[in-house]
């Protein structure tokens, strides 16, 4: 697949196993994207080194998506170079635990992470994209925030938020140019997941009896991310080998 447009993509969490495939996708398409970590900050280096032998354009970049004056440090620094057209908000944490036993800091941690990390990015870059009268926003929610799932009260809740923000963003800019929609990923195979669920629970739980793989995911957002998606906003796209 090849960018008519090369445009300029941040992903967050891009260390991770979704993150790193969508990062690849968005340099394959010959966009030059920014791959955000925090913790995974060795694993992002090295897909960038990865990316740049094979001539693409990639870049890392590190801050708390959870504290916003670092955030907005970060971004307008990035910023100076021009506006972020592509954003993908992936990233998240799990802190699971069943709700009577959930303590305080479980829940504020995963609903910081997902929630107000998608604020403090988002709201950060938008006015530049618009400008530009072009953008995509993808935001990466969860098959928990659809269905719920137990000992994840906090991860639902934090992605059912997400979910509904992406619907009433989309509306704010629907006439700017700019889409926004959410992909939300079922069972997919990644260092997160492992040992979560072992063949029979996916067996039960997803009528494909399989997991999904992060570049599965990637091919949606690489998807909804170019010209080719311009009519398409305000959506939550399930990946989930057809769980209901």
């Amino acid at each position: 697949m090849t960018a008519l447009v090369a445009r300029r993509a941040l992903v967050t969490g891009g260390g991770g196993g979704i993150g790193s495939a969508i990062c690849r996708r968005l340099a394959y398409a010959g966009h030059h994207v920014y791959v955000h970590a925090l913790s995974s900050q060795g694993v992002a280096e090295a897909l960038v080194q990865e990316l740049k032998e094979q001539k693409l354009c990639a870049e890392t970049v590190r801050f708390d998506v959870t504290e916003a004056a670092s955030t907005r440090a970060a971004l307008d620094k990035l910023l100076e170079h021009g506006p972020m057209q592509i954003l993908v908000n992936n990233a998240a944490i799990h802190d699971d635990a069943v709700f009577p036993a959930m303590v305080d800091a479980q829940w504020r941690r995963v609903i910081d992470v997902s929630l107000h990390g998608f604020y403090h990015v988002t709201q950060a870059l938008l006015l530049p994209m618009i400008r530009t009268r072009w953008g995509r926003i993808i935001n990466v929610t969860s098959v928990a925030a659809l269905k719920g799932n137990r000992g994840q009260v906090n991860y639902a809740a934090a992605k059912g938020a997400v979910n509904s923000a992406t619907k009433a963003l989309a509306l704010e800019v629907a006439t700017r140019g700019i889409t926004v929609n959410a992909v939300a990923p079922g069972i997919i195979a990644t260092p997160m997941t492992e040992g979560r669920f072992d063949a029979n629970a996916i067996a039960r739980l997803v009528p494909m009896e399989r997991a999904g793989s992060a570049p599965e995911i990637a091919g949606v957002v690489a998807f909804l991310s170019s010209e080719e998606a311009s009519y398409i906003t305000g959506q939550i796209i399930s990946v989930n080998g057809g769980m209901y």
